[in-house]
């Protein structure tokens, strides 16, 4: 009798097990953005799209292997030294397994080194200056984004041809030196020449002495003159407009940007067929992630996704899959060994973790500006998608 209730009670204890089981311990990544200051816009779209990523990639669940992906925000504030240490505080007191951000490069910049002393992955969204997967680059670090050098190649070959006599004009930090540099050694193959460089603070709002400087420049040249403009936060275009290079027989032109710059441009004649670059606009892609964020962004907000709304979504299902490569182990040892060479979705399509140095190879788009009517903003009409075999990003680390 006493055996068989020693058999029943030890049925009942292995039936009552799982029920019993401790839930599996969540994975914590910090998502660190420079959510007030200049680039904000920029940031609250990162965060967005991160979340949503996280949701279409997890199809719902917030979870990877039983998981549950636990999100903690700190806001950078635009600061280097605030990144630096929230950074530091995230991987300490937080104690979180990985962490995602850097909308501002002088921020992620400064945030790399910490990753490296920790010895915990840092995923690079929104920053793009080349230095980051370059020489500050660390094993640490994964970038999603593109960089500047995908940007430059990519304008490059957008308005580069024999004959186009070209001036930059870009942000005195790392974003636009590494840009403006990029971009001149991709235009060497394009025939088209560079004859000034002109840079000003992040911060100017008037632009008439730089534009003055590059105007005299092109004055003493021959050809079809451009003036290319790189530039994060506020957008100069309409300012540099309103200066009337056209008269002068100057053109303008720039990368793509978020919609409420695009917004900007309506109307400005000389903005009208500006070509250019754009790292996204969300009518350009066709595939099932595109289609699904596009829906859900504007059910959700009443407006389509911007820029960086899908910087954000790709960085979350980059995490994803890296997560579920490992079956939600999240040393950074067996982290690298799934994210280097990594193939993952994104509203772009395919991305690819360059085993070299870390960099998200993806497409990119040279666009038209059109004016439509029945738009409320300039639309980026697609002239070329520029293909990852097409773009030959050059490896810039020392590794």
């Amino acid at each position: 009798m006493q055996l068989r209730h020693m058999l029943a009670a030890a049925a009942l204890l292995a039936l009552a097990g799982p029920a019993l089981a401790q839930p599996a311990k969540p994975i914590k990544v910090a998502l660190i953005e420079d959510k007030t200051g200049p680039l904000e816009a920029y940031a609250k779209q990162d965060v967005t799209g991160f979340r949503l990523g996280v949701e279409y990639a997890t199809h719902g669940t917030n979870m990877v292997a039983g998981h549950k992906i636990e999100i903690i925000e700190k806001d950078s504030q635009t600061k280097p030294d605030v990144g630096r240490n929230l950074l530091a505080e995230a991987y300490g007191d937080d104690d979180v397994d990985l962490a995602v951000g850097g909308t501002s490069s002088a921020v992620a910049l400064a945030m790399l080194p910490v990753a490296q002393d920790n010895k915990k992955v840092l995923i690079v969204d929104a920053a793009v200056a080349d230095s980051i997967t370059g020489d500050k680059w660390n094993r640490f670090i994964f970038r999603v984004d593109r960089n500047s050098s995908q940007d430059a190649i990519s304008n490059a070959l957008s308005i580069g041809k024999p004959g186009v006599v070209i001036a930059t004009l870009a942000q005195d930090y790392a974003f636009g030196r590494d840009g403006v540099a990029a971009f001149k050694a991709a235009l060497q193959s394009t025939g088209a020449k560079l004859v000034h460089e002109e840079y000003a603070p992040p911060t100017t709002t008037d632009f008439t002495a730089p534009a003055q400087r590059i105007f005299d420049a092109l004055a003493k040249e021959q050809g079809d003159k451009v003036l290319f403009v790189l530039w994060a936060g506020a957008d100069p275009m309409t300012k540099l407009a309103a200066l009337d290079p056209g008269r002068l027989g100057i053109r303008l032109a720039t990368g793509g940007n978020i919609l409420p710059v695009l917004k900007s441009y309506k109307g400005v004649p000389s903005l009208d067929g500006m070509q250019g670059a754009a790292y996204y606009y969300f009518g350009i892609p066709k595939n099932p992630v595109n289609d699904w964020l596009v829906t859900e962004h504007l059910k959700r907000f009443n407006e389509p996704p911007d820029f960086f709304t899908a910087c954000g979504m790709a960085a979350g299902m980059a995490l994803v899959t890296a997560l579920e490569k490992t079956k939600g182990a999240t040393d950074s040892d067996t982290l690298i060994a799934a994210m280097e060479g990594m193939d993952f979705d994104s509203p772009k399509g395919r991305m690819q973790f360059r085993r070299e140095d870390h960099q998200a190879l993806q497409a990119m788009y040279g666009f038209k500006l059109a004016f439509d009517p029945n738009v409320a903003w300039a639309v980026p009409v697609l002239t070329h998608e520029f293909s990852i075999d097409e773009m030959k990003v050059p490896i810039a680390n020392k590794r």
